[in-house]
């Protein structure tokens, strides 16, 4: 039963091993060269125009900005030092692969180039600490979220990373995390809420209303986000075959069900479906079905995705009110919360068809209570560090009173959104 249990895990929770073959295949690699393309669209176009939409006009370069410099600071700090920590030899952290060494045009992962399969992860990576930037825009200083972008992914993301996928054992409880519920979404929703509470609130949070610039922006975003999603979690079986194709197919059903759950309760509290709404929840259904994308079949999927819409709904409307934070774009509720529920869902729905037959659900849920802990305690207490290096590195991380009334993009990049 032990065993049958683990070949199980080892299947749905590690991406790096997809595959037991030690030989190229032509057929996994172009699929992940399109998969790998498709997830770098989602951070400096999806989420940059998903993020934009939603924040005031005078912050929209700035907001977009860094969804732009996440990616840029993500590519180069990945290539240098991540990698090597999530995915190098080693239990707590990897080492080994610094700048990439030992990693030639020869080297498989699976039946993909390893060259390949590092660029695909590092797209996560970037997008990662994207989201919590949806967190704390309109009072960041620019400078100091670039570093922190970087520290934060060598610091915080890489560790995660490499006890979720990259053979850190002593860390990984036999959690099944097909494409990164705990380590993207959990981890970048609770490291955007520590940086929230940090910077404290924006000067009239509460006392003027907070209008986005474009809920156009927003569905556009929503959209693109929602198309590379396909390459999020279907490319992470790294292979091209009928576990992708699942992956591929739920991902779709997820998020049009979290569009429907999040349009559902907003009706049904404010009578007014917003588009606004509409985009959040298709991101909602998205961050939910990520760690099942997997495991669980369409009936999950649509439970997964139904729920995932409405409760993100629940915590931006209700429960975000109870905390008193400023997590300006909701990046904690629809990310960090919806996150843990779709943990928490992976072992609770999962398709006939993949299903050991000892499966047992019960030790399952435990081992996927267990990582959502540690990452969230992790991940709270070194982005609080992070931050305060990168503050203090920057001379101070809050924008003056000036520059937050008059607007990032003019004080900080000297450019508007609009030019009318």
């Amino acid at each position: 039963m032990k065993n049958r249990l683990l070949a199980l895990l080892a299947m749905l929770a590690l991406p790096a091993i997809a595959s037991a073959e030690d030989t190229l295949s032509g057929g996994d690699t172009a699929w992940m060269l399109v998969a790998t393309a498709f997830v770098m669209l989602m951070t400096p176009a999806g989420l940059a125009l998903f993020y934009g939409g939603m924040t005031r006009s005078k912050n929209v370069l700035n907001t977009m900005g860094m969804s732009l410099i996440a990616y840029a600071v993500g590519t180069l700090v990945w290539v240098v030092a991540g990698y090597s920590i999530a995915f190098g030899s080693g239990d707590f952290i990897g080492t080994g692969k610094i700048l990439l060494a030992g990693i030639t045009d020869k080297s498989l992962t699976g039946t993909i180039p390893e060259l390949l399969f590092v660029a695909f992860q590092g797209t996560f990576a970037a997008i990662a600490v994207a989201i919590a930037s949806g967190s704390m825009i309109e009072r960041v200083k620019f400078s100091t979220f670039a570093l922190f972008a970087g520290l934060w992914i060598l610091v915080v993301y890489a560790p995660v990373t490499h006890w979720a996928w990259g053979g850190g054992e002593s860390l990984n409880f036999g959690e099944m995390d097909f494409a990164g519920g705990t380590v993207v979404h959990i981890n970048a929703g609770v490291a955007g809420f520590v940086v929230a509470m940090i910077l404290g609130k924006r000067k009239d949070y509460g006392k003027a209303a907070i209008k986005p610039f474009s809920p156009i922006y927003a569905v556009l975003g929503a959209a693109l986000l929602w198309f590379g999603w396909f390459g999020f979690n279907a490319g992470s079986e790294v292979a091209a075959d009928g576990v992708a194709g699942n992956a591929f197919l739920i991902t779709n059903v997820a998020a049009a069900l979290g569009v429907i759950g999040w349009l559902l309760a907003e009706y049904i509290v404010y009578k007014t479906p917003t588009l606004i709404g509409g985009a959040s929840g298709a991101v909602a259904g998205l961050v939910a079905i990520t760690p099942a994308s997997g495991s669980a079949g369409v009936t999950g999927a649509i439970i997964i995705g139904l729920v995932g819409g409405a409760l993100g709904f629940i915590g931006v409307s209700k429960i975000k009110k109870l905390f008193n934070v400023d997590d300006s774009l909701d990046a904690f509720w629809v990310h960090g919360l919806v996150g843990i529920w779709g943990s928490i869902a992976t072992a609770l729905f999962i398709a006939p068809y993949l299903m050991a037959d000892d499966y047992n659900m019960g030790t399952q849920l435990i081992a996927q209570l267990k990582a959502i802990g540690l990452t969230v305690v992790y991940s709270a207490v070194a982005t609080a560090v992070v931050y305060f290096v990168a503050s203090m590195l920057t001379g101070g991380g809050r924008v003056d009173e000036e520059t937050e009334l008059i607007g990032l993009d003019e004080k900080i990049h000297g450019e508007k959104a609009m030019n009318l």
